[in-house]
């Protein structure tokens, strides 16, 4: 497991361990990560260390792969890299290779409803890097070097701390006085809930080897326009009132020249603009279901989680 400290490494991780596989995790400080989660193995080393990758995955059966720069720093100096390495890893371990995707491979050509066969030419500097990621997964299939990559939409949930619900939209620490949506209420947005995510994932590592030597499945999630996830935010909040307003993004424009991350943030922008909605028809066809958490039950889990529900909201 690389990128076990982070939330979609952790809740695979988790998911993975319920399901009685033994994890084995890399992290740069092994102690710290394991008085965090003590349930897994925990084996010193960092991700762009191939050494330190390849050694750590020794005899393993999967390998997942949820390292990621943080704030959108440097995706092609420490993305392209450090999957490298994981490929390594899978190419010397004979494990297959798992990797979580998301929907900046795509550009308007593949919009509004994406199914896994659909043309990847994006427009953003972070799509290219992506679709360069995924092509390192075909080629090395080329090789013999099993991998599979699980596409979802934006994630939330209890460990998702940076994502847009927490940062942005419900902030985390407090209830809500308002909500702030970063696109038009009325257009569809896909959000993945990490522990629908993770169990998917799970459910999927354990049919392997029934899969093609290079697998790509989209996990649809919940596909729900900004009014419907508003709606959500004030019915677990019991505040039918909470005012919606728009996200500034007037001034992420203004300040991105200037501040690096604002510049990544400015050019994902399009996603909360369009519909970008995933199939998910080949997904059901392998596992029979895909497993879904209601969204009023994903979001009071996610809100009670951050500390955004009043103490009675929690009871």
């Amino acid at each position: 497991m690389i990128g076990a400290t982070g939330a979609v490494g952790s809740d695979v991780a988790r998911a993975l361990r319920a399901r009685g596989w033994q994890v084995r995790a890399l992290a740069r400080n092994p102690s710290a990560a394991a008085e965090r989660e003590p349930g897994f193995d925990w084996i010193g080393g960092d991700a762009m260390d191939r050494a330190a990758v390849v050694a750590a995955a020794g005899d393993a059966d999967i390998i997942f792969h949820a390292a990621n720069p943080p704030l959108y720093r440097n995706w092609r100096g420490l993305a392209l890299p450090m999957l490298a390495n994981a490929v390594a890893a899978a190419e010397a371990s004979g494990a297959r290779l798992i990797f979580p995707g998301n929907i900046y491979n795509f550009g308007p050509d593949a919009w509004p409803f994406v199914a896994e066969t659909a043309p990847q030419r994006p427009t953003t500097r972070k799509g290219a890097v992506r679709v360069e990621m995924e092509t390192m997964l075909h080629e090395a299939g080329q090789r013999g070097v099993r991998s599979l990559v699980v596409r979802a939409g934006d994630f939330f949930g209890p460990s998702a701390v940076n994502s847009w619900l927490a940062k942005v939209i419900a902030p985390a620490g407090k209830p809500p006085t308002r909500v702030v949506y970063p696109g038009p209420l009325e257009v569809g947005h896909a959000w993945a809930y990490l522990p629908d995510l993770a169990e998917t994932t799970a459910r999927l590592a354990e049919i392997e080897t029934e899969l093609p030597t290079t697998a790509v499945l989209h996990f649809g999630g919940h596909w729900v326009t900004g009014a419907e996830l508003v709606e959500a935010v004030r019915q677990v909040t019991d505040n039918p009132r909470l005012p919606a307003r728009q996200f500034p993004w007037w001034l992420v424009g203004m300040a991105a020249p200037f501040v690096p991350f604002l510049s990544e943030l400015w050019e994902m922008r399009y996603l909360w603009r369009h519909p970008v909605k995933l199939d998910n028809a080949k997904l059901v066809a392998v596992l029979g279901e895909e497993p879904q958490t209601p969204l009023i039950t994903a979001i009071q889990n996610t809100l009670g989680a951050h500390g955004c529900l009043a103490r009675d909201r929690l009871e």
